[in-house]
């Protein structure tokens, strides 16, 4: 129970090669966008492998055979009950990695977060930012973020969190190609080497709104920076492993949805600015249709208007309206 008599749940389902997406899970998410179509299986298949193949290159020390590391990745969904005799409705997903060493027959927890995604900001991104703008608006409409921010932080501190998770999570997006990134001269083992840029994006506005600020990193042997949104400091509080878990799974997803960035046959320069229309690169040998993961994503955040923000958005704003008062 939250102090604002909102409930979350917290339910659990294995990503591997079986893998079906849930009735209510989100069909422009990572990995249920690949769990589609005649390709379902193989594509899983050669999915986990490249995780565990990046996972193994980055923990490369004392694992003369490249093969020490296994991941395990659950999908985690957060459903919301705004009283007690609410129906819960779906708000977050997040996806929790496990670390298993082959060597020493252990498990550990990995990174929780990686991916994220939220009905609430679905909405926001393909709905209310657009009818603003044809409305004659620019930039973003005033308050926006504040609920999917509020409810974010509310969940974070929910006991169905907390009695699950030991630390916060880090989410790891792709740079944005309309920002300029300038290389640093600082570098971490797993991370890798520092990017930073001289502005803040929607993005980057948005989920400080989460209590989440951005760092950018190019992981070793990697071509282009990622984004990884963080509470507190992201190179003290978390272990290599956990450093690790994430970039090996999130690198391979953008690998598979921006090839012409994360497979680029080229590696950022110190000034880079990415590009989706770049030409050198590869392709991976995961069936992908991008430009239907385009059209799906307009009729998600439709459906989240529909099934929370019509039936629950007047009682969310209230709440959200007295937040930190």
């Amino acid at each position: 129970m939250t102090n604002s008599g909102f409930t979350f749940t917290l339910s659990s389902l294995s990503f591997d090669e079986e893998y079906r997406p849930a009735d209510n899970t989100r069909i422009t998410t990572n990995f249920a966008n690949l769990a589609r179509g005649t390709s379902r299986q193989e594509n899983l298949r050669n999915t986990l492998a490249m995780i565990d193949h990046r996972f193994n290159a980055l923990m490369h020390w004392d694992n003369p055979t490249g093969d020490r590391y296994a991941l395990e990745l659950t999908i985690v969904s957060a459903a919301l009950r705004t009283g007690k005799d609410a129906e819960p409705f779906p708000l977050i997903e997040i996806l929790h990695t496990v670390v298993i060493d082959r060597t020493r027959g252990e498990r550990t927890d990995g990174m929780v977060g990686n991916n994220f995604s939220s009905y609430v900001r679905d909405y926001d991104f393909s709905v209310v930012l657009p009818d603003h703008f044809k409305a004659g608006g620019s930039g973003a409409p005033e308050g926006f973020g504040d609920l999917h921010g509020n409810l974010f932080k509310q969940f974070l501190g929910s006991g169905a969190y907390r009695d699950r998770f030991r630390k916060a999570p880090v989410i790891c997006l792709s740079v944005s190609s309309k920002e300029v990134y300038h290389r640093t001269a600082n570098t971490h083992p797993i991370l890798g080497v520092e990017y930073r840029t001289g502005r803040s994006s929607a993005t980057d506005a948005y989920f400080a709104k989460m209590g989440m600020t951005v760092r950018y990193f190019m992981p070793p042997h990697g071509v282009a920076p990622l984004a990884f949104y963080h509470i507190g400091d992201l190179v003290s509080e978390y272990t290599n492993l956990e450093l690790a878990s994430t970039i090996a799974t999130m690198e391979t997803f953008q690998k598979i949805y921006r090839p012409e960035i994360y497979n680029a046959n080229s590696v950022a320069a110190e000034q880079y600015r990415p590009s989706l229309t770049y030409q050198d690169y590869s392709l991976t040998r995961i069936v992908y249709d991008r430009e239907e993961r385009s059209r799906l994503a307009a009729r998600q955040g439709k459906f989240a208007e529909e099934h929370v923000i019509k039936p629950h958005g007047a009682a969310l704003r209230r709440w959200s309206a007295t937040c930190g008062l």
